[in-house]
């Protein structure tokens, strides 16, 4: 992170801290002045320093704890816990999401709300890991009526960025208000649902551990509402033109994405099985990253990260993985490489509570 958006990001946090101590912020308080401090960092800020993984793109050296790998995690770590994600990386990655999550599963979830019951008093949506607040600014204003967003992260500041960057309206123009909550995935129940219309998270079930998982479905299944969970990893990439060494990078990655317990590629099989046993009707669609010259940034860190994860697993890897990444990022530069990191979406329908399935 260049020196002027650690400073702003110190400012940031600090101003969203001092929030959470005085109360939830809502989209409406104060949104105008914090919204100057909350801009969007662009693609430009993002690539100075072209040799270093942005934080939650792969490994970045001490912000990582032996056995992790970077990301947000949602659970009680010490006071001085870093940030897992920067919001860089979540700005950077924000498009490609966009284009990603499975559009397909949006109409049996539209039927689903149309039919809750208490619909009418509008939608109550939890957003789980929520970062920048990106799967809102993409889900809201395609769903109709009404809707208070409550999101979820371990980190004040990107709680900061997702509050104030919220969509403000509807598909039918509806509003749309939020407010923001530290929280514990580990540590959700049903009761933490009462009244919830729905759950959401992006790229989250992945750097979950079996136990979390089961926690998660368990919480919705309770407390009869769906589930909307997208891009987690499927374990597959594919490089064109392809490299001798693509695979063995892939496989040492899809290593470290296991460390510690989390499931990595194995989460949707897990979630499937979780959601599945406690009752709820499951959808899978796949929502793969399609990566060419106009992503060039996006492909240079998600390279980095993804080669760096390959050699903390093997470190006998690094010399060779050193020229296969200078190679690759060559025609990432000349814009000669094109990537399909594979996701999958993942769409639960939990029992309504007095309803049926």
């Amino acid at each position: 992170m260049a020196r002027s958006a650690e400073a702003a990001a110190r400012q940031g946090a600090h101003a969203a801290e001092a929030g959470a101590r005085q109360g939830a912020p809502s989209m409406e308080s104060g949104a105008s002045s914090a919204a100057r401090s909350a801009e969007p960092v662009s693609a430009a800020a993002v690539v100075q320093a072209p040799d270093q993984v942005i934080p939650g793109a792969g490994p970045a050296g001490t912000a990582s704890r032996p056995g992790e790998r970077p990301t947000v995690r949602l659970r009680e770590d010490g006071p001085d816990e870093p940030p897992r994600y920067a919001p860089e990386w979540l700005q950077l990655r924000e498009g490609a999401d966009a284009l990603a999550r499975a559009g397909e599963l949006l109409d049996p979830l539209r039927i689903r709300l149309a039919n809750l019951p208490g619909r009418a008093g509008g939608l109550v949506v939890h957003d789980l890991g929520c970062g920048t607040g990106s799967m809102g600014r993409w889900l809201a204003p395609r769903l109709d009526g009404a809707q208070h967003w409550i999101l979820h992260d371990r980190d004040p500041y990107l709680l900061h960025f997702a509050a104030v960057a919220s969509p403000r309206s509807a598909a039918d123009g509806s509003r749309v208000t939020v407010e923001s909550r530290r929280g514990d995935v580990a540590r959700l129940t049903p009761d933490a649902l009462a009244g919830a219309s729905l759950v959401t998270a992006s790229a989250l079930l992945d750097v979950l551990t079996r136990e979390e998982i089961d926690t998660l479905a368990a919480a919705c299944t309770g407390a009869g509402c769906p589930a909307l969970l997208t891009l987690s990893v499927a374990g597959r990439v594919e490089l064109t033109p392809s490299h001798p060494l693509d695979a063995e990078i892939a496989e040492a990655f899809n290593a470290h994405q296991r460390r510690s317990g989390l499931l990595g590629p194995d989460a949707v099989t897990a979630a499937c099985e979780a959601f599945s046993d406690r009752g709820a009707t499951v959808h899978l669609h796949p929502s793969p990253w399609r990566l060419g010259p106009d992503e060039a940034d996006l492909t240079a860190q998600w390279l980095r990260g993804w080669v760096g994860a390959a050699v903390e697993e093997r470190p006998e890897l690094r010399e060779r993985a050193d020229d296969y990444l200078s190679d690759r990022l060559e025609a990432c530069d000349a814009g000669e490489l094109s990537v399909i990191v594979h996701h999958t979406d993942l769409l639960a329908l939990s029992r309504p509570m007095g309803g049926t399935a």
